[in-house]
């Protein structure tokens, strides 16, 4: 057994060594419920999988760790109120429809046409938490992709950033030498310019290493460089500092909770300086273990529904088959591929369908993750209310992220698939943790420039992780709008008046099923998107909105629907060749229209390459 362990260790060894030695990258992660997931620590992971087995490679030394399949969670004594929405749908609909629904949206052309509508109505929670603490809003950036930035591009940055209701960044650095320098130069830029704007560091542990006294001593370098910055974020009177990932950790002492003890949150270097709130892929039920070193939690992988895989979808669509009657119709079901069947749930097919897709709807933007990490958090409390004499809560700080697709072959950093991010994830998230705002202390955006996995919401700019093919022309500062919409919402208890009329559109580049020459095959869980534009329209009072996806005044391939003052969720289908265009009129005049070019956008059906990240567009009234 012995001789057998020693064989596969030096097995995993040779084949990190060969990558890190071919491709000098922070991280990458394939993820599977198949298989143990293998993490090579190189660069650019931005989520991990909760319910695998991973074995972390790193490349100075080439420690090699193991986190276990932490145990899951069936119930829950902390109830968060789910997506404050009033849903209605028009012909059909593919969200679930609230029974509490006081507004109607009604379509003004045929039935046979599939799309989908959900308004939102009610207001967030008024009453400000008990504790009266602020609320934050800040987006994650990816120092690692900023190595041509001057103190400008900061300066850009962060004032873009204000305006769209983020109030700082989490700078994520890892193991660069060169990240320390656009650090201080983002400490400055944010100094000069006279804003209101927050940061603090989030540590890489997928990248930086933490095998030795000599690694912690170089975190505590990093963040005594800003712990007294006025642009520091301060909780509790101390620097607020962050990590991604850091569970494996041991410094050299043999244990990981000890190690970040005694080597970062209580070295007398450190100690009552920081507040210290990691993002550990563990299981939440070790939380208590870490009294001395949590002083709370980030949920990484809230942001998206990480566990609808595609097999998580078939196994839902067994369960739905086998209440089917009809052993014809049972086996129709289970032939069909689950986009098709999706397809078939919006044209108001078969109840099977539909029920699958309602049972998968109510996963998008869901708090369960954020239930099971609250209630963990309990076991925090003691130690932190011991702290200075004075009651202090451990913070929470969730995920909201618009996106997630990334394409890297196997010759490359191996890492290929997709999250579900249909049915309007950004909007359904953002208004989940807003109807919960009086549990959660910090949201953070995923991310503001981590092109290599498509969930960026700023400007294309600096260096990109060869993620070109599927970034270009791919404009994501769109969703900004959106942000600070929700932000505002989340960080005041109201949403904010809207004074005027705003669409936000998006779609994939291509069909779902689409064939491409592409040497890296689909992405996994391709199966679970939707061929579709999806559209999110904010309106000052009662319009009619009408989606395209051609000039030629088809009715099959334009739908209008008559929306109520507020947040409004709409799709339509579209197939190869489709263009997308919006249409906002009021009193039969046109007070906001969205017609992105040909050249900008049009749906594919044979790309070059394969591309699940989205086009996105918008446009407000003048």
């Amino acid at each position: 057994m012995q001789s057998l362990a020693l064989a596969l260790y030096a097995l995993v060894v040779f084949t990190g060594l060969v990558n890190a030695l071919a491709i000098p990258i922070r991280r990458i992660s394939i993820p599977t419920t198949e298989r143990p997931v293998i993490d090579i620590g190189k660069r650019h992971l931005e989520a991990r999988q909760e319910t695998s087995t991973s074995i972390i490679f790193e490349p100075s030394g080439f420690v090699i760790t193991l986190r276990p399949r932490p145990t899951e969670t069936t119930s829950s004594t902390t109830s968060l109120t789910s997506t404050s929405t009033a849903s209605s749908s028009s012909t059909s609909a593919t969200t679930t429809t609230s029974s509490t629904s006081t507004s109607s949206t009604t379509s003004s052309t045929s039935t046979t046409s599939t799309s989908t509508s959900t308004s939102s109505q009610r207001q967030p929670q008024q009453t400000p938490p008990a504790d009266g603490s602020k609320k934050w809003v800040v987006a994650h950036h990816m120092v690692g992709n900023t190595f041509p930035y001057k103190k400008e591009d900061w300066l850009e940055d962060v004032k873009l950033a204000h305006e769209s209701g983020i109030d700082g960044f989490a700078l994520n650095t890892g193991r660069d030498e060169w990240e320390p320098d656009r650090i201080a130069d983002a400490y400055q830029a944010a100094l000069e310019s006279k804003l209101d704007f927050k940061l603090f560091l989030s540590l890489d542990m997928a990248s930086l290493p933490c095998n030795s006294a000599e690694n912690a001593q170089y975190l505590r370098k990093l963040v005594l460089a800003h712990v007294d910055h006025p642009n520091q974020l301060k909780y509790d009177n101390r620097a607020f500092v962050s990590t991604f990932a850091g569970e494996n950790c041991q410094f050299g002492q043999g244990g990981v909770e000890d190690a970040w003890k005694t080597q970062f949150t209580q070295h007398p270097e450190l100690q009552g300086k920081i507040y210290f709130v990691p993002s550990f892929f563990i299981d939440p039920a070790r939380f208590g273990s870490f009294n001395g070193v949590m002083d709370g939690d980030f949920n990484w992988n809230s942001g998206w529904p990480i566990k609808v895989t595609t097999n998580f979808a078939k196994d839902l669509l067994n369960e739905v088959a086998n209440r089917v009657k009809e052993e014809s119709q049972k086996g129709g079901l289970l032939r069909k591929p689950l986009n098709q069947v999706f397809s078939s749930a919006n044209t108001g097919g078969g109840s099977a369908e539909a029920e699958l897709q309602q049972a998968l709807g109510k996963l998008i933007g869901s708090t369960e993750s954020d239930t099971e990490h609250l209630n963990a958090l309990k076991a925090l409390s003691a130690s932190l209310g011991k702290r200075d004499g004075e009651e202090v809560k451990p913070v929470y700080m969730a995920a909201v992220s618009p996106w997630f697709f990334t394409h890297y072959g196997a010759n490359s950093f191996n890492k290929n698939f997709i999250f579900l991010s249909d049915q309007h994830l950004y909007s359904k998230r953002w208004e989940s943790v807003i109807a919960s705002r009086d549990q959660l202390d910090i949201v953070q955006v995923l991310t503001w420039n981590d092109y290599g996995e498509s969930h960026y919401i700023g400007p294309i700019k600096g260096d990109q992780p060869d993620s070109e093919s599927w970034t270009d022309g791919m404009d994501h500062t769109a969703w900004l709008g959106l942000t600070k919409y929700y932000a505002t919402a989340f960080k005041t208890g109201q949403f904010p008046t809207i004074e005027k009329d705003q669409i936000y559109m998006w779609s994939r580049p291509h069909s779902a099923t689409a064939q491409s020459p592409d040497p890296v095959p689909q992405p996994t869980n391709f199966e679970l998107t939707e061929d579709a534009v999806w559209a999110v329209v904010l309106t000052t009072a009662p319009a009619k909105v009408t989606l395209s996806t051609s000039n030629n005044g088809d009715s099959n391939s334009s739908k209008t629907f008559d929306v109520p003052a507020g947040v409004s969720k709409l799709s339509i289908p579209i197939t190869p060749g489709g263009i997308m265009k919006g249409v906002i009129e009021r009193d039969g005049k046109v007070v906001v229209e969205l017609a992105p070019t040909p050249e900008q956008f049009t749906f594919q059906g044979s790309p070059k390459s394969y591309n699940f990240n989205a086009f996105v567009a918008s446009a407000v009234a003048n």
